[in-house]
């Protein structure tokens, strides 16, 4: 599988307010790249954290892309897979419409009635892990599953997960021309931290969008 990270983040490297409410970063040209990398993906996934914060959508919006989709043979839409380690998604989110398939990652500690009550609205379950999501596993049921090339959009939390666990290829990120400060603000990489053995990136690409800058990395 090919693991393709992506997120806007401000100036100091936030990924919005201390309230971590949805905040606008970049503009209409890296929306527009983002919808075309999403188009270019047979799934895309974030963390329970983004879900309740923003109940993001996680469709195709630019109907020629959808075309495309179609025209080789895809869904309109990729899939959707949230890691959701105690399965708190709401059942009525709009990630768990009839657009496209959901993938929900869980722990063996999920309690039943939540699991039910996501089956009941449509999302496919995969048990991986006991007290966290084994990502390195849940990566693996969703390659068994077809899926080939994944994005992750987020949040914070999930990012350093995944470049933890040693699972991502490439990340993109647009760095936006304002500051949002605060302690308790989310960053590109939240969780416990490296305090050795950084991942290591190798910049691919510079470029100017909107009023900030694109930069695209290989990771080591």
């Amino acid at each position: 599988m090919h693991v393709v990270a992506n997120a806007a983040m401000s100036a100091d490297g936030k990924l919005s307010s201390r309230r971590r409410e949805q905040v606008v970063i970049s503009g209409p040209e890296d929306f527009a790249r983002v919808d075309a990398l999403r188009a270019s993906c047979d799934a895309v996934l974030v963390g329970v954290g983004t879900v309740l914060a923003d109940d993001p959508h996680l469709t195709v919006e630019d109907p020629d892309l959808r075309d495309e989709r179609r025209a080789r043979g895809d869904p309109e839409h990729p899939a959707r897979v949230v890691v959701d380690t105690r399965a708190r998604t709401p059942p009525e989110s709009r990630i768990l419409d009839s657009e496209a398939s959901t993938y929900v990652l869980v722990g063996e500690a999920a309690p039943e009635d939540r699991r039910s009550a996501l089956r009941e609205a449509g999302a496919n379950l995969v048990e991986v892990g006991d007290d966290r999501v084994d990502l390195t596993s849940g990566f693996a049921a969703l390659e068994a599953e077809g899926i080939d090339r994944l994005m992750i959009e987020g949040g914070g939390e999930v990012l350093f997960s995944v470049f933890e666990a040693g699972l991502v290829d490439e990340l993109s990120v647009f760095l936006g021309s304002l500051v949002i400060g605060g302690r308790d603000a989310p960053t590109l990489a939240d969780g416990d931290g490296f305090v050795d053995d950084f991942p290591a990136l190798e910049l691919d690409g510079v470029e100017q969008l909107d009023d900030g800058v694109l930069c695209r990395y290989a990771v080591g």
